[in-house]
């Protein structure tokens, strides 16, 4: 599906649990359905990402649906701070993986960001879908390895860690030109 057209549409307030119920849809199959069950890291009761974590990222970033045509197709959480850019969250629906649809997103963040030099995300050690994603798909390069060890000096609370505090990859994409 080279050929389809991704765009991202600000997140509208009636639309904001929606994108809540979207969002742990995603990572719950993505944890838990896809590859079979990997991991019991569960940040509230049953779900791989809580309801308060998405609504962080949401009150302190840019929120986008990721539109395929006028399919809801997914969502995405930026923050910006002059040339830094984070990837908060970046969720395809689990019903059209594998067609490009989060790579056409990930390019039209790009596009519409061309101030950014520097992009960073996180995510669980156990997430090859997403490790595979940012490195081989995206550009992105893994930088640091946040564990018990090595904590997250930005987040010294344990809970906000979704891999349940064993690790998470630090990555980032910095831009050419």
């Amino acid at each position: 599906m080279s050929d389809i057209i991704i765009t991202l549409v600000p997140l509208h307030q009636e639309d904001r649990e929606q994108f809540i119920l979207d969002n742990q849809e995603a990572f719950h199959y993505g944890a838990l359905e896809e590859f079979g069950r990997r991991d019991e890291h569960f940040e509230e009761d049953g779900e791989i990402i809580s309801r308060e974590t998405i609504e962080q990222s949401i009150d302190s970033g840019k929120a986008y649906r990721i539109m395929l045509g006028n399919i809801k197709a997914g969502g995405v959480v930026i923050r910006t701070d002059g040339d830094r850019g984070d990837l908060e969250l970046l969720f395809v629906s689990p019903q059209i993986h594998s067609k490009g649809v989060g790579y056409g997103a990930w390019r039209e963040i790009e596009r519409l960001h061309p101030e950014v030099r520097v992009w960073e995300t996180v995510t669980p050690y156990f997430e090859t879908r997403n490790i595979h994603f940012y490195v081989n798909k995206c550009g992105f390069h893994i930088v640091e390895f946040y564990n018990a060890h090595h904590p997250d000096p930005h987040k010294p609370d344990a809970e906000e860690d979704p891999s349940g505090g064993d690790g998470l990859f630090r990555f980032e994409k910095v831009m050419k030109g």
